[in-house]
């Protein structure tokens, strides 16, 4: 199952939420809320004629209590949330979550407006009248509206944290697949390298050039340590990426020095441009094996590096047979250009063109366009 079979699923869990972000945001939200209902309350005080100590003390008790239960009410919901969410998924908790929201408001509002039983015995003040809003019914209808509003928007603000750890989350894991994606693509050149030279020391023994395949042998083991210290997930220069290619020719070179020549025509500039690492192995090799592994006579190959606005073009050129008779089928396992498509896919997505095919009767090309990148 894929990442986004188990997303559509429901079988992406939450990660611990960002406790320190939702206390913050809290605290500005809440500050924001408090100011609004300070506005609110100054612009009731400006409609009482006479306001006395008394008056005041009751405002003020009633302020700070529906601020307590409102930050209380916030740990509630938080917590309920925080367990909710190890067995289900937010989607999946959210009406749940709003009707938990809605009873302990009303419940707080409750528990709020009955307090106000007491305040007259404490502050020394008459009862409220029957028809007044300071009533037990009028006291729960404004402060549940009060502590409702606030639950939902603390609901809101911990599922946006939810939402945003969730997509940095997501970010990392695909991010993590795609590295795992490009080694697994990056370490079948090592098995397909070997295969195809193991092939070339064996035509060396048979035609009795034992000298010859111990260098060859020598250089292999030389090469294989360079590129598998590489990290598959690392860019390098394009001219490192040509020195490292001119040590594998020196492999091949031991096999088919008279047969083949080599030539790299690359603009200064195209030099420092960043490439996948041992990206153009494979295509050089492609170029040997059916190229110079099934002509007799000599083979050119040849490498053009240039720059054409903001893309990199990496061309690669080798004869080949003029038709079809004269193919003699190399042997090994065929991965090379499919190896790069991929490994340029996962790397670039769209915005890199890889292309290949015979240029005339006696040419094969191959040619990568990537995108301009610099250290």
């Amino acid at each position: 199952m894929t990442l986004d079979d188990m997303i559509s699923d429901g079988e992406f869990k939450n990660g611990q939420s960002n406790l320190r972000g939702i206390k913050i945001a809290t605290v500005r939200f809440g500050a924001f809320y408090l100011i609004v209902l300070i506005i609110v309350v100054f612009g009731f005080l400006s409609s009482v004629e006479e306001i006395s100590a008394q008056f005041i003390g009751l405002r003020l008790i009633q302020f700070l209590s529906i601020i307590a239960l409102s930050a209380l009410l916030s740990y509630a919901i938080y917590f309920i949330h925080d367990k909710l969410t190890k067995k289900m998924t937010s989607e999946d908790s959210l009406p749940m979550l709003l009707i938990v929201s809605f009873v302990l408001s009303l419940m707080a509002a409750a528990l709020w407006a009955g307090a106000h039983n007491f305040y007259p015995a404490l502050l020394g003040t008459p009862p409220s009248a029957p028809q007044s809003l300071d009533n037990f019914g009028g006291l729960v209808v404004i402060s549940w509206g009060f502590l409702f509003g606030w639950s939902c928007l603390f609901v809101a603000l911990v599922f946006a944290f939810e939402l945003n750890d969730r997509k940095l989350r997501l970010g990392a894991i695909r991010e993590e697949a795609l590295g795992a994606q490009m080694r697994a693509l990056r370490y079948q050149i090592n098995p397909h390298f070997l295969f195809n030279t193991l092939n070339s020391i064996a035509g060396l023994i048979e035609e009795g050039a034992a000298t010859q395949a111990e260098r060859m042998v020598l250089s292999l083991s030389t090469f294989l340590r360079t590129t598998l210290a590489l990290d598959p997930f690392h860019d390098v220069p394009l001219a490192d990426e040509i020195a490292l290619q001119k040590e594998y020719l020196g492999i091949e070179r031991e096999r088919f020095s008279d047969r083949m020549t080599f030539s790299i025509t690359m603009d200064p500039n195209a030099a420092e441009a960043l490439v996948p690492s041992l990206i153009l192995q494979p295509l050089i090799e492609n170029a040997i094996k059916h190229g110079v592994g099934v002509l007799p006579g000599r083979v050119e190959i040849s490498l053009t590096a240039r720059r054409e606005n903001d893309r990199l073009r990496v061309t690669i050129e080798n004869d080949m047979p003029r038709n079809e008779a004269e193919i003699t089928k190399p042997s090994g396992v065929g991965v090379g250009l499919r190896n790069v498509a991929d490994r340029l896919h996962a790397r670039f997505q769209n915005e890199c063109v890889m292309r290949s095919g015979p240029m005339g009767n006696d040419r094969f090309e191959v040619s990568l366009e990537l995108p301009w990148r610099t250290a």
